[in-house]
């Protein structure tokens, strides 16, 4: 049998929100595959150790910078990109931010930095690099929706708001791009081990959403490993896949979604009311890893997801 060819070896690739978690196994994916990588996200510091891991590992990969939601962050990317590698050939938009809580903990503001993070920065990005991904033999965009972008899970609803329409922006871009060249591939994760549970924000009352939260994406019958994502996400990129769906979990969610959607909606609501309400005096913000020591959930239970977290550049939690 021969391989497959490798469609991606000898391209430049741009991942966003790359210095930690999925967008750095991603990153380290496309380098495997002979790609030249830039790797982008806001932490100066968090970026350079990235950038010396993947060093270490022979990657020919650079790093910049900055704030995606900067109206001037794509133009000032996409330079970043032509002055080291040249022309851009694939585009993974990765950068995302977890905020966690009851509808009544959120304001106006929180949905907007959940959009300007996870839509309209893509789509400033997205714009900018076309001409390059036209120009290229492997023009290649990957949209790092999430499950919550297909059902809108309770507790997650700037997130899943944000997702939902990065989500049709993505399907909709890649009607638009037929017949171009430029392949989109939609991608619909569900929970992953990346230690995410320790860098979401919490609100409400940050220990029990933390403790629900941090479970779920950390344990194995409900999220994935990180390091398969990443590759199953390159290898349908690299095919032109229109749309990737991860987790068992997620899949069985999507299918049921499509076949009994009233009796979908009916489960979520259950959901919502299961999970912990306000709370007299409601907090804002709080990191994972400081919800962590206001949560009863035993270290064992995370105990997956911090050790991936500690590998992938999350802050470790401190648990009581």
């Amino acid at each position: 049998m021969t391989s497959r060819p490798n469609r991606f070896a000898g391209r430049t690739a741009l991942v966003t929100g790359s210095s930690r978690g999925l967008g750095l196994l991603i990153a380290r994916e496309l380098a495997g595959r002979g790609c030249r990588v830039m790797l982008c996200a806001r932490g100066a510091e968090g970026l350079a150790a990235a950038e010396g891991k993947l060093r270490a590992q022979g990657a020919d990969v650079a790093a910049h910078a900055c704030d995606i939601s900067d109206p001037e962050a794509p133009r000032q990317l996409l330079d970043a990109v032509h002055d080291r590698f040249g022309r851009l050939d694939i585009l993974v938009n990765n950068a995302g931010i977890i905020q966690v809580g009851p509808v009544d903990t959120f304001e106006e503001e929180d949905f907007r930095q959940a959009m300007e993070t996870m839509f309209f920065s893509p789509l400033r990005l997205a714009f900018a690099a076309l001409a390059d991904l036209r120009a290229s033999e492997a023009g290649t965009l990957v949209s790092i929706s999430s499950i919550g972008g297909r059902i809108a899970a309770p507790h997650l609803l700037p997130y899943v708001t944000a997702k939902f329409a990065h989500a049709g922006f993505s399907e909709g871009l890649r009607a638009e791009l037929s017949g171009s060249g430029v392949s989109v591939t939609t991608v619909y994760p569900g929970l992953m081990r990346t230690g995410s549970h320790t860098a979401a924000r919490f609100n409400g009352r940050p220990g029990a959403e933390y403790g629900w939260f941090a479970t779920a994406a950390t344990l194995p019958l409900l999220s994935m490993d990180a390091r398969r994502a990443s590759r199953a996400i390159v290898r349908a990129a690299e095919r032109r896949r229109p749309e990737l769906v991860l987790t068992p979990a997620a899949k069985v969610a999507v299918r049921m979604q499509g076949l009994a959607p009233t009796t979908t909606a009916r489960l979520l609501g259950a959901t919502a009311r299961a999970l912990p309400g306000p709370g007299p005096h409601p907090r804002h913000h709080v990191r994972g890893d400081e919800a962590a020591r206001h949560s009863r959930l035993p270290g064992w239970v995370t105990a997956l997801g911090d050790r991936a977290g500690r590998r992938l550049g999350e802050p470790r939690p401190e648990h009581r």
